[in-house]
């Protein structure tokens, strides 16, 4: 097996499948809102946990320098006070012997003293004792402070130095002391926080794992308590789907007494209501069509008796009087309608029960449409309509079953020349990558929005009361959807008052393929033009160019135009 390297575009599709899992998993959103939700209350809990600490931390060790400060200022000035000098010597000696104690009263090893300014000079006095340590941390303005202070305690928060490069928080704390007879000195001690600030880290991180594994602990059961909240609802979902798929048998398991049990229980009684009205409607169906197919049998034998009576007679018409001689013609004008009736509804009863299949064979769409308007030449002549065909494109075979699709053209051609008002009927044949399409455009009277909307419906007229120079059944259309559809193709419709109809038959070129586009346009490109004038240029896509308040109705493949049985749209 070869490895194969993942898409380089991979991740342009993460955020969009991101969004699809979220909008598809209740139990996704469900978990992640309540993280959310958990961590911000974690994360601002930890922080003021963090932050009360630290500054009861810091308040803590500052009180513990300054009592630590205090308690060893006073002792050396004790010792001080008690001291007698004598010499210059002697005074220095004072000054080491006084740092020393308070370095012995402290825990600081950081020491320093300074003369303060402004006294008498011509005292030889200790010299300062610095700290290379506290020496560049010592602000003037805590100097200042301690200079001017008496004997009142000064802090500062310092950052001590502890490395080459790292420095150690602090906190130096500055008061006055005084040798006798040698004036004031700045004591300043400082204390390295280090200790504290590893103790604070320490409750921080703790905190810290403490919240994500908190967090990570709450997820978990969320997630659990989830799966067993949404999982009979996944069950329900599930079973509705396979129940509107046509499993009637499916059902809901009932567990329990809580809510999740009657919510089955409500479900599966409700699909056994349904899949017993389901199945009282499939009988009765099933009745009415054995009904009309052992009707339309029967009624063959004598109806073949009655035509070949009625045939006798009518080709002995010149014999008889006029008005039997038209009473005649007329029986046979009916018989003939009678025997197409019958024919199809013996065709739409094989669609019914599901008997019917293709008898595919290499037809030229073209040439078929040809044949059938030299047909029906005769009869357009009679109505006033010419008959134009238009095929820019189209001349090759595709597989189809052709008798059923001439069956469907000589059905729209027909319709057309019933309804064109003897305005110019236009065929138009054409084809692309996918598809072979058949357009038949009249410049009739139209129809509306209801009449589209039931074009399709089985013994529908759009006017009763119009003169049937073909003498329809009413099923033609009915039958065409059914063998447009067996075909996996589409026949779609468009028509406006006044402004007439434009049905398109679009056919793929490869049997088993799905067609992407029409290579006719619908509405078609003279939309809106007066009846019997052609628009000059075709707008580029199958569906453009659609007038305002056009309809269109579609069977087969959806590719946006409404189908039959349901609201049009515009």
């Amino acid at each position: 097996m070869r490895f194969r390297w993942p898409d380089r575009e991979w991740w342009r599709q993460v955020p969009s499948e991101l969004v699809r899992l979220w909008r598809r998993s209740l139990q996704l959103r469900t978990v992640a809102i309540t993280l959310l939700l958990t961590g911000v209350a974690i994360l601002v809990t930890g922080v003021y946990m963090a932050l009360s600490i630290s500054n009861d931390l810091y308040q803590s060790r500052l009180d513990q320098a300054l009592r630590d400060s205090s308690r060893a200022t006073t002792a050396a000035q004790t010792t001080l006070n008690a001291s007698d000098i004598g010499s210059a010597d002697s005074g220095k000696n004072l000054l080491n012997s006084t740092l020393q104690s308070v370095q012995a009263s402290t825990s600081s090893r950081l020491i320093a003293a300074y003369r303060v300014p402004g006294q008498d000079t011509s005292v030889l006095a200790p010299p300062d004792r610095g700290s290379p340590a506290l020496n560049p941390v010592i602000s003037p303005e805590l100097r200042t402070a301690v200079q001017n202070g008496g004997t009142k305690q000064f802090y500062q928060s310092v950052a001590l130095p502890s490395g080459t490069d790292s420095t150690d928080p602090g906190i130096v704390v500055g008061t006055q002391l005084t040798l006798p007879s040698y004036g004031r000195y700045e004591l300043y001690i400082g204390y390295n926080l280090r200790d504290s600030e590893n103790t604070l880290l320490f409750v921080q991180n703790t905190l810290l794992l403490a919240g994500l594994a908190l967090i990570v602990l709450i997820g978990a059961i969320t997630w659990l308590i989830v799966r067993f909240v949404v999982e009979p609802i996944r069950v329900a979902a599930r079973t509705s789907e396979r129940l509107a798929a046509g499993d009637l048998a499916v059902r809901i398991p009932e567990k329990g007494e809580d809510v999740f049990a009657s919510l089955a229980r409500s479900f599966n009684g409700m699909a056994d209501s349904l899949q017993s009205q389901i199945n009282q409607l499939a009988t009765l169906s099933q009745l009415q069509q054995r009904f009309v197919s052992d009707v339309s049998h029967e009624l063959r034998t004598p109806l073949t008796t009655i035509r070949l009576a009625g045939d006798v007679i009518y080709d002995q018409r010149g014999s008889f009087p006029p008005a039997t001689s038209r009473t005649a013609e007329l029986l046979h004008t009916q018989i003939e309608r009678f025997d197409r009736l019958l024919s199809d509804l013996l065709e739409i009863s094989r669609y019914d029960a599901g008997s019917v299949a293709l008898e595919p064979e290499p037809t030229n769409l073209v040439r078929l449409a040809e044949e059938v308007v030299d047909e029906l030449r005769a009869v357009a002549e009679q109505n006033g309509s010419e008959l134009r065909l238009e095929a820019p494109g189209g001349y090759f075979d595709v597989g189809m079953d052709p008798r059923r699709i001439r069956r469907v053209v000589r059905n729209l051609l027909g319709n057309a020349i019933e309804h064109g008002e003897g305005a110019p009927v236009v065929v138009t044949v054409d084809s692309n990558e996918t598809a072979v399409a058949l357009a038949v455009r009249d410049y009739g009277i139209g129809m509306s929005q209801n009449d589209v909307n039931h074009v399709f419906d089985r013994f529908w007229r759009a006017d009763p009361s119009r003169k049937r120079t073909l003498g329809g059944t009413g099923l033609g259309l009915a039958i065409s959807l059914e063998d447009v559809t067996l075909h996996s193709g589409w026949l779609q419709v468009w028509s406006m008052p006044g402004e007439g109809a434009c049905f398109r038959l679009t056919l793929p070129r490869v049997t088993g393929k799905g067609i992407i586009s029409s290579p006719l346009p619908l509405p078609p490109v003279d939309a809106g033009a007066k009846p019997g004038r052609r628009a000059e240029a075709a707008p580029s896509g199958p569906e453009s160019g659609a007038a305002s308040g056009s309809k269109t109705v579609s069977a087969g493949i959806d590719d946006g135009i409404v189908r039959p049985g349901s609201e049009a749209r515009a």
